[in-house]
């Protein structure tokens, strides 16, 4: 057992959903174990504010090297550099017992910045590929936690710790994994879940409805679908659905993504590195398109274990079209049986301890600058006795 200390955690990380969503599960644990925590992020981390409930939220500029040209790189250089001194203030302020950051450009200038103050470090990889900040940054913290034991570009042997602790996932997903796959047969309702990421969906709105309007009609009234839409195409979507027969419900956002993962046999989506999480912690089967512009191709990367060990279905984009998906869907109403073991397989190789474990590396971080704070304490007050003793004598 961790011998459990309060300590004030620092989170870094901004973006996209997919850095802040493991932020947020993690903080919930920290939170629940008697810890503060405060969350440092971009503009675009601050429209997640509200799921952050009771935590402190500053903002820190996320200037980025990314897709600019030469001179916006150069352009670039005092806007990061500012940024890190603006995060170096926050931590002195703050004097948290460890910071961790969970990649990005959001995350660096928290990092570096904390390095410089000689504060405890951790870095997170969602992905199964390690990012290019976290690759810049992987050799100088003092810990590193995998979401996949066969991370891509990562060093091992180069790092001060490292460990594969999954992607920390809301437990509220973990909860489903200890509950019944839904029940299937040849008469029930097939409940398919359609999300589509953070980064757009526009071939989910097409492809999706288009193949269950093929079907035939036995197979419709069979069906309950719950779609994530982009603003923009909802209007068309539920056109296309309007000839159909099945239950549909349309959103631009899903408010509770656990509970309808909880009554859905079957998700179609992105492969994102918290979906992956998310669905292999619930034990859900999947048709996985991965995003085709994710840098390294990350997300065929992150799908390829679950696909491999058959919890998923994998479609690059371009093979990604109504035909396809329909003789897929087809073949599930006919073999539920082959939907319920990808179900199996997919919990198998879920990793529900992931924000636990990755908790217990903050702490013992955090304990260690406990600890060394302890010390030199102790050191200062023996230093004044001895002088003051000195000065008696």
């Amino acid at each position: 057992m961790i011998r459990r200390r309060t300590s004030h955690i620092v989170l870094a990380a901004g973006g996209t959903g997919g850095h802040m969503f493991p932020a947020l599960a993690l903080s919930e644990e920290l939170v629940e174990r008697g810890h503060k925590v405060t969350l440092i992020t971009d503009k675009r981390g601050l429209k997640y504010r509200k799921l952050f409930e009771g935590v402190k939220i500053y903002e820190v500029n996320g200037a980025t090297f990314a897709g600019k040209g030469l001179l916006g790189k150069i352009a670039a250089i005092p806007k990061i550099i500012g940024s890190i001194f603006e995060a170096k203030s926050l931590l002195k302020m703050l004097n948290p017992g460890t910071v961790i950051g969970f990649g990005g450009y959001p995350s660096f200038p928290t990092i570096r910045a904390a390095r410089s103050l000689k504060i405890p470090t951790c870095l997170h990889e969602q992905n199964a590929v390690l990012g290019k900040v976290n690759r810049m940054m992987a050799k100088s913290v003092d810990a590193v936690a995998l979401s996949f034991e066969d991370t891509q570009k990562a060093n091992w042997d180069k790092y001060n710790f490292v460990a594969v602790t999954g992607n920390p996932v809301r437990k509220e997903v973990v909860d489903i994994g200890d509950l019944y796959y839904p029940t299937l047969g040849d008469d029930r309702i097939f409940r398919i879940l359609v999300i589509g990421g953070s980064q757009g969906a526009k071939i989910f709105s097409e492809v999706v409805p288009q193949a269950i309007s093929t079907l035939p009609r036995a197979s419709q009234r069979r069906l309950q679908v719950t779609q994530q839409c982009r603003e923009e195409d909802i209007e068309a979507v539920r056109e296309l659905y309007a000839d159909t027969k099945i239950a549909v419900e349309l959103t631009t956002f899903i408010d509770d993504l656990p509970n309808c993962m909880r009554w859905s046999h079957l998700v179609i989506g992105r492969a994102g590195a918290s979906t992956i999480a998310e669905l292999t912690t619930a034990g859900r089967p999947a048709i996985l398109v991965p995003y085709p512009h994710a840098t390294d191709d990350h997300q065929t990367a992150n799908a390829r274990e679950l696909v491999a060990n058959g919890g998923a279905w994998l479609y690059q984009n371009n093979q990604f079209n109504a035909k396809e998906l329909a003789k897929t869907l087809q073949r599930m109403a006919r073999h539920p049986n082959e939907v319920w073991l990808a179900a199996e397989e997919s919990r198998k190789i879920g990793k529900p301890y992931a924000t636990k474990d990755l908790a217990d590396i903050v702490e013992r971080l955090a304990l260690v600058k406990g600890n060394l704070e302890a010390i030199n304490t102790n050191n200062i007050e023996q230093k004044t006795e001895d002088e003051g003793l000195s000065a008696q004598k």
